[in-house]
């Protein structure tokens, strides 16, 4: 879990009768960017000196330790049972698997270009849901899937020199997440901190397991900052669900795109590193794929409620 747009898909649907407030939303979006931003931030510098699969794993076990208390406080040991927890499990392997391959892909990349080759996921959801849950998809969502793929190859410019082998960790951590979205829109019934809770102990066990082959002793600085990190971490997830509590996720979706702004500007004040031309250029591309798409939700969410 990277990324706002890619976290969205733990959010809970608004709450029904309750006030609708798409600016808070909006608001509470653009913080959990701020928040995921300065995560990534803290893993790169923490994947420099520890290995990626030993950084995951603080960052999943501070997140374990911060959201089961929640769970517990607001709903009891009632919020574990789900529905499909079957579904729930191997939602929590697609979201740990995309933790590990973006982790990876940190040391070798400014943050800013990871972060913008990660938000193909929206498209390849968009094209495993057609493939597995039988959604309709017209040509002009396909149109904008296919300028975002074009803002992808823009930034990883395969067969060039600045082409690098890591950025196409990303694109495997995005397409791990695509999975775990795809099985998120077939778990209903589950509360979203129950979803949250099978995420956290999913990917702390899986990780857990994989210690004793990665496992570096950390030194107290390393320590501190993976602790910040997954506080980080569950600060932008909770975030993530009070946004999509407040407004509809056609509305609220596009403004996860800011993150690529805090993801530049923090990269350069850290650790020196600007996205170049062809970056921003690509970044673009992606961005108003996204937005594209999420205007075209809105228009079929309208269309749908007007013809019921």
């Amino acid at each position: 879990m990277t990324s706002a747009s890619a976290a969205r898909e733990n959010a809970a649907p608004a709450t029904p009768g309750a006030p609708a407030s798409p600016l808070r939303g909006i608001l509470f979006l653009i913080a959990s960017t701020v928040v995921f931003s300065v995560a990534d931030v803290i893993t790169k510098q923490l994947a420099s000196t520890l290995p990626p699969p030993e950084v995951a794993w603080m960052r999943y076990v501070t997140f374990a330790l911060v959201i089961i208390p929640v769970v517990l406080i607001k709903g009891g040991p009632t919020l574990f049972r789900s529905q499909r927890p079957s579904l729930q499990v191997v939602r929590g392997l697609g979201m740990v698997g995309s933790s590990i391959m973006f982790i990876q892909s940190l040391p070798h990349l400014p943050v800013a270009d990871a972060t913008a080759i990660f938000f193909v996921s929206p498209i390849l959801i968009m094209a495993l849901s057609v493939l597995f849950l039988g959604e309709t998809v017209g040509w002009r969502r396909w149109t904008a899937a296919a300028i975002g793929l074009i803002g992808v190859m823009i930034v990883v410019r395969p067969g060039t020199g600045s082409f690098q082998p890591a950025a196409f960790l990303p694109i495997v951590s995005a397409s791990s997440w695509a999975v775990g979205a795809v099985v998120t829109r077939k778990i209903t019934g589950d509360h979203a901190l129950t979803t949250l809770a099978y995420s956290a102990s999913v990917g702390s066990i899986v990780l857990s397991a994989l210690m004793p082959f990665h496992w570096v002793m950390p030194n107290g600085t390393e320590i501190a900052l993976g602790l910040c990190m997954g506080v980080l971490f569950a600060i932008g997830h909770w975030f993530v669900v009070m946004a999509y509590r407040h407004g509809n996720a056609s509305l609220i979706a596009p403004f996860s795109y800011v993150q690529l702004i805090w993801a530049g500007t923090l990269g350069y004040l850290v650790f020196g590193s600007l996205p170049d031309s062809w970056t921003i250029a690509g970044a673009g591309l992606i961005c108003m794929s996204g937005f594209y798409t999420a205007y075209r939700e809105r228009i079929r969410a309208l269309q749908r409620k007007f013809s019921a």
